[in-house]
């Protein structure tokens, strides 16, 4: 594809509505929940099917295909999340799929994959030497080479979790950046509704931040918890999307998004991966009067949370601030209550599930 290619050329937004109706029969909507320590909705796709987002991208992508009749295996490089939304629906759809993990790759994950049925291949240290690795075993068989996030597909696909937050009316979505799919599929559902969008990534680990920027050079990723976003080279349409949607991308630290995990763990009860507590630690940086983030998985192997918990000392969280509003003499007795109401319900921990059908249990007969 060139670099000239216009975006809306190859992915857009009626793209990512198609894969909604696509994907209603599969899966549910996952919940939103008001993080109110963080001051930041919080939108949990950690409790989607396989545990993360991606499988939205890669039901979406064998689904389309079937509509095109192409029907040859699929192979895909990952360090674990996308293999484990591919391997689910190939396993929901009877297509074979070959998955290729750096031999690094988090247990949880592999096991995963293997779980449903999809083959394994474990190979290099990263997930670029694994993504080369894949494109070798496409090109020698005839396999169907599907991106983990540089695909037109897979990105409009991602792109369902920003449909779902919709109904929230957020004025601002932080959203974790590895090869930019999630991101880009989430600005092209949202940005026409006035939603600022903000990616997030780790210091060291901000290949798609330096590209947009025009610094395309290949540098080596660092060492950091947020595997998932651990990407040496971002996508070309995912770029080509987000320098025209993307409104900032926040830079994290290793020790705050460390921090943040940790405090969604012990403050919200919710458990998170590395990727899928990016969102989060950068949207202090960030002001928004309803604030969104994705918390795009919870992947994590257990030695590695354990380890957190006992390492990572977290900073007690300021008081908030008691907001209350003058209210006209005389009329204490009837506003005052309603008042009172109004905000216990937008302080509510309660979370909102956008209207759905729930994904069908196993063994039942699902049609596209």
């Amino acid at each position: 594809m060139s670099e000239t290619t216009p975006a809306a050329a190859r992915v857009s937004a009626s793209d990512v509505l198609a894969a909604q109706a696509r994907l209603r029969p599969y899966l549910a909507a996952t919940p939103l929940l008001h993080a109110e320590r963080f001051g930041c909705w919080l939108k949990l796709e950690n409790l989607q099917r396989t545990g993360s987002y991606k499988v939205r991208g890669a039901m979406n992508a064998l689904l389309a295909a079937r509509e095109r009749g192409d029907q040859r295996p699929v192979i895909a490089a990952s360090a674990g999340n996308h293999a484990q939304g591919l391997a689910w629906a190939g396993y929901r759809l009877r297509v074979p799929v070959i998955a290729v993990m750096p031999r690094n790759a988090p247990q949880t994950k592999v096991a995963g994959v293997a779980h449903w049925g999809a083959t394994v291949r474990l190979h290099g240290d990263s997930y670029d030497e694994a993504r080369l690795f894949a494109n070798d075993l496409a090109a020698q068989h005839g396999y169907r080479l599907l991106s983990a996030f540089d695909d037109a597909d897979v990105i409009a696909g991602q792109g369902t979790v920003g449909l779902e937050m919709a109904a929230l009316a957020p004025d601002v979505v932080l959203v974790p950046i590895g090869g930019g799919g999630l991101a880009a599929g989430v600005a092209l559902a949202l940005k026409s509704q006035g939603v600022r969008i903000v990616g997030a990534q780790v210091e060291g680990v901000d290949a798609m931040a330096r590209a947009l920027r025009g610094d395309v050079a290949v540098r080596e990723p660092a060492i950091t918890l947020a595997d998932g976003v651990r990407v040496k080279q971002p996508g070309v349409l995912t770029r080509l999307v987000l320098a025209e949607l993307l409104d900032d991308v926040v830079i994290v630290r290793e020790a705050e998004l460390r921090e943040t995990l940790v405090r969604l763990a012990l403050e919200q009860h919710v458990i998170a991966e590395g990727a899928g507590a990016l969102a989060l630690a950068a949207g202090r940086r960030v002001a928004g009067r309803r604030k969104c983030a994705v918390v795009s998985g919870g992947n994590i192997d257990a030695d590695v949370l354990a380890k957190l918990l006992s390492e990572v000392r977290t900073r007690a969280p300021r008081r908030p601030r008691r907001r209350s509003r003058e209210l006209p003499a005389g009329v204490d007795g009837v506003l005052r209550p309603l008042a009172a109401s109004a905000s216990a319900t937008a302080s509510s921990p309660t979370p909102i599930m956008p209207a759905a059908p729930f994904a069908a249990s196993p063994g039942e007969d699902l049609r596209a």
